[in-house]
């Protein structure tokens, strides 16, 4: 059993990493049903929610079917991180997250995100004054370093640790990576093998695979894992890892008919949380990987993402099943 404070989790729970745009309600409660056992939400701008921006607001909304389920914030300045504890506490998750990682400029030039990695002594601090702040666990996303010059994850992981982080969550890549390269766990594992760790420690980076998930807990030794891309369009993800886990064997293909079913389900569950326009748009990005590897799909997922009806929409998944429903998907 893993645990991060009081709440229980089966031994190496797999995780659904905060995405922009992708982990909202609907998403989540999909990956929910098909295995993630700790879902969060999109990550959440501290200066956004204490001005009352709606999308920021927006992104507090949580069910109780996805428990546990943590809010993940970021921000760099302390007052308006507190603020931002102070609100997010009052909407009840079951965990608050950090966010020390996200490596995308307009985020890094604020220092939040990875440009905090650049003063560790800022993110340790703010780490301890939100501990403080609220009853509930905070843990941390973050990344090995700014660069790879600057790597010290060894020692920031027990830092943030001694401050009263609840379990800490690192990408294998350093902010001057990217997303590009390939993930490098190795120092994650240093992480976890430091005797002076107790808290969990997730891995996350390239686990596109049931067999990368295994590699991450059997070789190197980790807590559990964050499934972010690998999850996107295909919320199967989870509960393929699992079954991997527990049989030795790939779990059978998803059929089109699931496939189908849950891309409308996916795309009406949006559009009943935030209206049509914006659950059109925002679940465009998943449909390439919901209906990945038919043959001669193109004029299908170009209907699908160019429509801002729904109705077109949801013809599209129909016109999929009538026109494949003999595909075999490997």
């Amino acid at each position: 059993m893993v645990k991060i404070d009081t709440i229980e989790l089966p031994d190496f729970p797999l995780l659904l990493a905060p995405m922009e745009d992708v982990s909202d309600p609907p998403f989540r409660a999909l990956c929910k049903e098909q295995g993630a056992d700790v879902v969060y939400t999109e990550f959440i701008s501290s200066e956004g929610l204490i001005r009352d921006a709606a999308k920021s607001t927006m992104k507090l909304d949580i069910y109780e079917k996805e428990r546990p389920v943590g809010i993940q914030i970021f921000g760099a300045n302390l007052d308006s991180m507190l603020q931002t504890v102070d609100i997010v506490t009052e909407s009840k998750p079951d965990i608050i997250d950090i966010n020390f990682g996200c490596p995308v400029k307009k985020v890094v030039s604020k220092g939040a995100g990875a440009g905090i990695l650049k003063d560790i002594d800022l993110m340790v601090s703010l780490t301890k004054e939100m501990v403080k702040r609220t009853h509930l666990p905070i843990t941390v996303k973050t990344r090995l370093g700014w660069d790879h010059e600057s790597i010290r994850i060894v020692e920031v992981a027990e830092r943030l640790q001694d401050v009263g982080c609840k379990a800490i969550s690192i990408h294998g890549r350093t902010r001057a990576q990217m997303y590009k390269g390939d993930a490098n766990w190795g120092p994650i594992a240093e992480v976890k093998n430091n005797p002076r760790m107790h808290i969990p420690v997730f891995g996350n980076g390239d686990v596109d695979t049931p067999e990368r998930a295994m590699k991450m807990r059997d070789e190197y030794g980790l807590d559990g894992c964050m499934i972010g891309r690998a999850s996107i369009g295909n919320p199967w993800f989870f509960k393929q890892v699992k079954h991997f886990f527990k049989t030795g064997e790939h779990l059978a293909p998803i059929t089109i008919e699931e496939r189908v079913e849950a891309a409308k389900r996916h795309l009406q569950m949006a559009i009943d949380w935030k209206g049509e326009t914006l659950g059109v748009f925002e679940t465009r990005r998943h449909y390439t990987n919901y209906f990945k590897g038919i043959p001669h799909f193109k004029e299908y997922r170009t209907k699908m993402v160019t429509s801002d009806d729904a109705k077109d929409v949801f013809d599209a998944f129909d016109a999929v099943l009538n026109d494949f429903s003999d595909y075999q998907f490997a």
